[in-house]
């Protein structure tokens, strides 16, 4: 589930109350970082995905931008790659 931006706006009249909301998806994206970062050791996504203490399928879901982990499983794959958080969670300059 991607995460949403939630907006609302409330206008009042003597009459009634209108309440419009608008909604607006941020998509993560695909985190090639730890693929690469993991290609590097040698190590396959169900080793990595043991290492930190999650399933294989919760490893795959954080790679393809289908999952925002917590920033406590965001620095334990930093810790068993040897990264940093810039380094893989960082976000990209355009």
């Amino acid at each position: 589930m991607l995460p949403v931006k939630i907006f609302y706006r409330i206008y009042l009249t003597s009459v009634q109350i209108y309440v419009t909301v608008q909604e607006e998806v941020v998509p993560i994206g695909r985190n090639v970082k730890i693929k690469v970062a993991r290609a590097e050791l040698d190590m396959t996504q169900k080793a990595l995905a043991e290492a930190v203490g999650i399933s294989r399928q919760t490893m795959n879901a954080i790679e393809q931008g289908d999952y925002n982990p917590t920033i406590k499983l965001c620095r334990a794959i930093c810790r068993t790659l040897g990264k940093s958080l810039d380094e893989l969670f960082g976000e990209e300059e355009s």
